[in-house]
């Protein structure tokens, strides 16, 4: 179990919050189960000819579309995703603000802000696939709800950062499809000192209970690649990202150190079209 904390420095103030309590079962273990669909999980290279993410050929569904748990794909699913901090930002009402029963909140593309507050987080454009599958079976889970939010290109979090209090941006909620699925439509996240670039999530029972934070099943937090991030970096408008993000790494964060497998986001695409960053989350 891990006791660390999650630091933000918010324009010189340091915020620290207690990990959230939560077995992390074998964390080195690499999850390998996916939907009917077949999204796959795996750190990607980095194309350096055309500036383009590509998805490496290994990166295939081991569950194929059986949702039974058997063969050797059950003993993969027992493997839950680790549970991490919300940390000092989440605007669920456990600190502050609270987002979940603002109208609006449920939302595919959460660039802009909503519920009467204006204004938009520009950034590289990146699609966040998230599936969610049994833990113990393999099942997708559809009907399930996720709720997620993560900071802007100058590692600003909406609600709490100063610059940005009046903003709601970069947060919302989604169902869970047929395939265990949700999308959201947003900003590759800028690296903030002391901590890895991530994205932060929480897991409803379904959408109706995703209006009280006392309902969530789960949360955790996604790790993004190296390759991926140096590549969005090394444009403009993130500025300090590439500096912040040389002076960590996945092995030296405090929410990631003891093993990120599981929580590490597969990314396609480049920066000109867009990217798009896979999971499959177990619970």
């Amino acid at each position: 179990m891990k006791h660390a904390h999650d630091k933000h420095d918010d324009f010189g103030g340091l915020h620290r919050d207690l990990r959230a309590t939560g077995a992390a079962i074998d964390r080195r273990q690499w999850l390998r189960v996916a939907t009917a669909a077949g999204v796959g999980l795996g750190v990607l290279p980095f194309a350096a000819c055309d500036n383009t993410m590509t998805a490496p050929s290994s990166a295939t569904s081991s569950a194929g579309s059986s949702s039974s748990g058997s063969g050797s794909t059950a003993a993969v699913c027992q493997t839950r995703m680790p549970e991490e901090t919300a940390g000092p930002y989440p605007g669920d009402s456990s600190n502050g603000p609270d987002v979940l029963n603002l109208s609006g909140v449920v939302r595919s593309d959460i660039r802009s802000s909503f519920a009467g507050l204006s204004g938009a987080a520009d950034g590289v454009s990146l699609t966040i696939v998230l599936t969610l599958v049994s833990a113990s079976s393999c099942a997708v889970l559809a009907g399930r709800a996720i709720y997620l939010w993560h900071c802007d290109r100058l590692g600003r979090y909406s609600l709490y950062s100063a610059g940005v209090t009046t903003q709601n941006y970069l947060r919302g909620v989604q169902e869970a499809d047929a395939n265990g699925r949700v999308t959201f439509t947003s900003i590759y996240p800028g690296c903030y000192a002391g901590r890895w670039p991530h994205i932060h999530f929480e897991v409803y029972p379904s959408l109706a209970g995703a209006t009280s934070v006392a309902n969530k099943i789960a949360t955790s937090q996604i790790a993004m690649p190296k390759d991926a991030s140096d590549l969005v970096y090394a444009g403009n408008g993130y500025d300090g990202s590439a500096t912040n993000l040389s002076r960590i790494t996945l092995a030296t964060d405090n929410v990631f150190s003891d093993g990120a497998s599981l929580e590490l986001a597969t990314v396609t695409g480049s920066v000109a079209s867009g990217l798009t960053a896979m999971l499959t989350i177990a619970v």
